[in-house]
C-alpha cells in the first residue's frame, strides 16, 4: 500500500487493549496516511476508561455506543455500518480493521471486493477467518517497545535473541514455495518478490512473529537457503536475492 494513501482506521474498544495504541498507530502510519480514526464502545462502562487519556493524545475519536440487549455486542454492528459509510463516501484507499473479533470478517471480505486495501490488528486469540479475509494481519503483541514489555512483565529481561525455534516446517516449505514460484531459470528469485507473494498467501506472515524486524535475517537464519547481494542498475542499495539450497548427492561406490 503506498504510504500517501488516505486510511480509516476503525477500533473495537472491546476486543483491544489500550496499552498497544501508541505501537499501534506507529504501524499504521507505515501502510498510510490514517485520516479517519474511530473506537466503538460503551463509554459509560469502567472497562473502556483506560482508553479516555489515549484518545486525546492520539486524535482518536470516540463512538458511543450502548449496549442494549445483555450478551450482544453493539460496537460491531455500528463498526460496519459506519466502513460501510465511509466506503462509498470514497474519501480513503483502505481501511485498517483492529479488532480479534471474527464478526468482521464478512466486513473484510466486502471491502476488498470493493478494491479497497484492508490491514488487520488484533491479538493472536484472533480466529483464522477474520485473518485471511485481509490483505495484511498483524498480530498486536509484535508490536509493543522493549521498554512496555518490560513494565508489562514487572522488571522481566526481554530476550533479545532471535526466536529460530518457533520457525516450523511449515514456514519453511511455504518460504520454499515461494521462492520457487517466482525464482528465474537458475533458482534466484528477489527477495521482494518473495516477501510480496508470501503476504498474499498468509495475510498473517510477520517475520516479528520469530522475532526478527526484517524478513532478510530470517532468511539467512535458516540453513536451507542461500542469499545473494547484487548491485543495483538504478541506485546505491544492493538487490536481495534468495535460493534454495542444493541438496549435495552422495557419490556411491562400484
Amino acid at each position: 500500500m503506498d504510504v500517501n494513501s488516505n486510511l480509516a482506521v476503525l477500533i473495537d474498544g472491546d476486543n483491544i487493549p489500550s496499552a498497544y495504541v501508541k505501537e499501534m498507530m506507529e504501524e499504521i502510519a507505515k501502510y498510510g496516511n490514517p485520516t479517519i480514526k474511530r473506537i466503538y464502545g460503551d463509554w459509560t462502562k469502567p472497562n473502556l476508561s483506560k482508553w479516555k487519556n489515549l484518545l486525546l493524545e492520539n486524535a482518536i475519536t470516540p463512538i458511543q455506543q450502548y449496549g442494549y440487549t445483555t450478551g450482544k455486542n453493539a460496537t460491531d454492528s455500528a463498526m460496519i455500518i459506519d466502513a460501510m459509510d465511509i466506503l462509498y463516501s470514497e474519501k480513503v484507499n483502505g481501511f485498517c480493521l483492529v479488532s480479534s473479533d471474527s464478526d468482521f470478517t464478512r466486513l473484510a471480505t466486502r471491502l476488498r471486493e470493493a478494491g479497497m486495501q484492508v490491514i488487520g490488528i488484533g491479538e493472536k486469540k484472533t480466529p483464522n477467518p477474520f485473518i485471511v479475509a485481509c490483505d495484511r494481519f498483524i498480530y498486536i503483541e509484535i508490536l509493543k517497545s522493549k521498554t512496555a514489555i518490560q513494565n508489562i512483565e514487572a522488571g522481566k529481561e526481554e530476550s533479545t535473541k532471535y526466536n529460530v525455534d518457533k520457525i516450523t516446517r511449515k514456514e519453511i516449505e511455504l518460504i520454499s514455495t515461494t521462492i520457487a514460484d517466482v525464482s528465474d531459470d537458475d533458482g534466484w528469485a528477489f527477495l521482494g518478490d518473495v516477501g510480496s507473494l508470501l503476504q498474499k498467501k498468509q495475510p498473517n506472515f510477520d517475520s516479528r512473529n520469530f522475532g526478527f524486524d526484517k524478513l532478510t535475517p530470517l532468511i539467512k537464519s535458516i540453513d536451507k537457503f542461500e542469499i545473494e547481494q547484487r548491485e543495483s542498475p538504478k541506485g546505491r542499495h544492493k538487490l536481495i536475492f534468495v535460493k534454495i539450497k542444493e541438496k549435495k548427492t552422495r557419490n556411491k561406490r562400484r
